[in-house]
């Protein structure tokens, strides 16, 4: 028997690849197929079930491409969604066997309400290993809230109370030393306060997470439970319907998407097809010079939900500047989270669009020491409300990057404005937004706010230590 955790950092997701006797079953698949195919066919083993944990808000899950690929069956737990695709709706309880090990289907509504673990038993019949889906994270257990998005009589309460019950009835009796998969870790908007652990325990679960312990009342565990939530990501409905309802292959999408048009070929496409221009290098090459209008979100940072934020329209059309050995990454990232209408990338990259003479912006720095002579200036603090509350400058606005629809209207055209993240990823974000609508005096605070408490040239407000990491 192999168990396989396949982290994907940038989405804090863990998908598994599970292998006994030639048989392989793969849970909750990331969008791209091969990666699977790959490494049943080096076990020389067949994938014959996918099973799903639940359908997922935050990524868009490779069921459908794999299960054409590979012949493999989608399972489900109990579920009345009907979806675009064939699938097993598994009962409660239902045990599946692969090669010489079972799995077994625990449903565990909560998270939502189709949300199912599944139980591994080895060789010998003995629990080894339970894949929680969002239901059981590492220090913190899936939200209720976001179900509701999509039936809106699913209340955070409703789920909440379904929460605790499938913890305690379905999950907590099980073994001490089996070990706890889950679908996510920190990063991961799913969850409140998750541990940057992958893995671990369930007899440590039940000593350290503090929604395993015995003497919880329902009451408290729900008012613990839906403390500090703040709304999800808008593009989270929009991933739970493309699961159901089924996409496009991502073979398709990846030869439209990796179309190198020349500058003139983009300009149209930005101009007379209502396309998005998202910029994916690093920030401080795109401060030196970007397509005006266009929107900073850096393939090294937290690509997928700053793109799934900030683009409110999944089916948005969308053109990309990217470094041109990073255009397949770029464009697979896009899709993982739902964006499939990539129409193509400017080949040549940002010089080339120099070199045809057509209009190039710039964002304009300043460090913490030069920020701090400036009597008065006036400091706006983008980092997530949470962060904000933790530790700030003193006597500054909180106008949230997460939240940019509300936060534009903080902010003033009149005068200068000096923008701060935590290190710089987000700040150039949210002034290039600004400046795609008329917004010029933006100033970028080089490091973030780590620059500026080094320097210990601010006065600061005392650190607290946040309870929420949303």
């Amino acid at each position: 028997m192999k168990i396989e955790q396949i982290y994907t950092s940038c989405l804090a997701e863990a998908a598994y690849y599970i292998e006994s006797n030639g048989e392989v079953a793969i849970i909750d698949p990331l969008r791209e197929s091969e990666p699977y195919i790959e490494m049943a066919n080096k076990d020389n083993a067949k994938i014959k079930y996918i099973f799903e944990t639940h359908f997922h808000a935050d990524f868009v899950s490779g069921h459908i491409d794999l299960a054409k690929k590979t012949g493999a069956q989608i399972v489900y737990g109990p579920t009345t969604m009907p979806t675009g695709f064939d699938k097993i709706v598994a009962q409660d309880g239902q045990v599946f066997k692969l090669g010489n090990i079972t799995i077994e289907v625990l449903h565990t509504p909560g998270h939502t309400m189709e949300s199912s673990c599944y139980l591994l038993r080895d060789e010998n019949g003995i629990e080894k290993a339970i894949f929680t889906g969002d239901t059981l994270f590492i220090g913190d257990v899936g939200r209720p809230d976001l179900a509701q998005k999509v039936i809106a009589e699913l209340t955070q309460e409703k789920l909440a109370n379904h929460l605790y019950d499938s913890l305690r009835n379905k999950i907590m009796p099980l073994s001490d030393d089996i070990i706890v998969y889950p679908n996510h870790g920190r990063g991961s908007a799913c969850g409140k306060n998750m541990s940057s652990e992958t893995f671990d325990t369930l007899g440590n679960q039940k000593k350290t997470n503090y929604a395993l312990r015995a003497d919880m009342t329902r009451e408290e565990f729900v008012a613990e439970l839906l403390d500090g939530l703040t709304p999800p990501p808008g593009y989270f409905p929009q991933n739970v319907m493309i699961n159901i309802n089924g996409y496009e292959s991502l073979d398709s999408i990846m030869e439209k998407g990796t179309k190198g048009l020349t500058p003139d070929e983009f300009e149209v496409v930005f101009k007379e097809e209502n396309a998005v221009v998202i910029d994916t290098r690093s920030e401080s090459e795109f401060v030196k010079g970007f397509v005006s209008g266009s929107i900073f979100i850096g393939i090294d940072g937290s690509f997928a939900t700053w793109l799934g934020t900030i683009v409110e329209d999944v089916k948005q059309n969308i053109i990309i500047v990217a470094d041109e050995d990073r255009i397949e990454e770029v464009v697979t990232r896009m899709a993982r989270v739902g964006y499939d209408n990539v129409r193509g990338y400017l080949k040549g990259g940002i010089e080339a669009w120099k070199i045809s003479g057509k209009n190039i912006d710039t964002i304009e720095n300043i460090d913490a020491n030069e920020l701090s002579k400036i009597k008065d200036a006036k400091i706006v603090d983008v980092r997530k409300a949470s962060e904000y509350q933790s530790e700030h400058i003193e006597n500054v606005i909180n106008a949230p990057l997460d939240y940019i629809n509300e936060s534009i209207k903080l902010i003033g055209n009149a005068e200068k404005n000096y923008i701060h993240c935590a290190g710089g990823y987000r700040s150039v974000i949210f002034i290039s937004i600004l400046k795609g609508k008329g917004y010029n005096n933006l100033v970028n605070i080089l490091g973030g706010f780590t620059s500026i408490k080094k320097s210990e040239l601010f006065s600061l407000t005392d650190y607290v230590c946040p309870t929420t990491l949303l």
